[in-house]
Parts: C-alpha cells; structure tokens; sequence
C-alpha cells in the first residue's frame, strides 16, 4: 500500500502541484492556492441520463482524500469540489463559472463529456484558468493554438480509431 500510495503522491505532484512549486518561490499565490490549500473544480454528471459516469468524479474524490490523509501535496490540503453539471451544457457551464467566480479555483480537473467541456471551453481559456485532463475524445480537444489552457486526458477518438483498424505508425 506505501508503494501504491507513493505512486499515487508523485502523479498528484505532477498533476496539480507543479504550479505550486512556481508559487513557493515568489510566495505570491494567484488563484485556488495558499500557503496550506490547493482547490480544483470539476463538473460531473451525477444525475441524469449518463449518472453512471459520476462514478469517476467520486473516484476521483477519494482519491484526493486519500492524498490528504497523506499530508497533502506539499503540504497543502487539496479541496477537490465536484459539482452535479447533469451532462447538460448549460448546467455544466453554470457550475463552471460558480467554481471559478465563487470557489476561486486554480483549475478545472477531469471533466466529463465532450458537449459539456465544449460549453466551458471559450469561457476558461478567456479567463486562462487551465482545463487539465478533460475525459472527451473529440479532435477538438487538440487545439493548443487557439485553446491553450486545454488538455485532455484521455487519447483522441480519431488515434484511437486507427490504431483498432491497424493504421498505426511504426
């Protein structure tokens, strides 16, 4: 379990705590991060028609619980906020703009769906706060030019396509 936990830790760090590191040197935090806090936000469908999928938002959550139990990232506490977006685009830039506007967070963390991440896109990268490891495998999703504070984390449909018809490189 130490080793797994370890494991788990070091993905934590890389995963939300590198923009940490660039805070502790200057010791000015911009949003989402204080000297014992690190909070990320997440829309999930909870209810509705594609509910099932909150199952990865509450595993998510206890995953962050978990990295708390162990002192944190850093020793700052991740308040990990997972809101019900009901796989609905309207509701789910709602709660987006509650997160960013009200909870203050450093980012939008894992995401479901891609109509839903699609509503949130412009207003996030207007306002540059990162939507990090989104779960949607549309191409549009690998846009760094006009959409720089995007990125997915699962790999795009399109690759995904090729490599099941056997049209991979190499």
């Amino acid at each position: 379990m130490n080793r797994r936990f370890a494991i788990l830790a070091s993905v934590a760090t890389v995963w939300v705590g590198a923009p940490v590191f660039a805070a502790d040197v200057a010791r000015k935090y911009g949003p989402g991060v204080s000297d014992t806090e690190i909070t990320i936000g997440q829309t999930m469908p909870y209810s509705g028609a594609y509910s099932a999928a909150g199952a990865i938002g509450r595993t998510e959550s206890a995953y962050f619980k978990t990295i708390n139990a162990h002192g944190g990232i850093n020793g700052r506490r991740v308040r990990f906020i997972s809101l019900d977006d009901e796989y609905s685009p309207s509701k789910t830039l709602e709660q987006t703009r509650r997160l960013v506007e009200q909870e203050d967070v450093l980012a939008i963390v894992g995401s479901f769906g891609t109509p839903t991440n699609a509503a949130i896109q412009k207003y996030l990268n207007e306002r540059c706060v990162p939507q990090l490891f989104i779960q949607a495998g549309a191409s549009r999703w690998n846009d760094p030019m006009h959409f720089p504070w995007t990125m997915p984390l699962v790999d795009l449909l399109r690759s995904e396509a090729k490599l099941y018809a056997g049209n991979h490189p190499g």
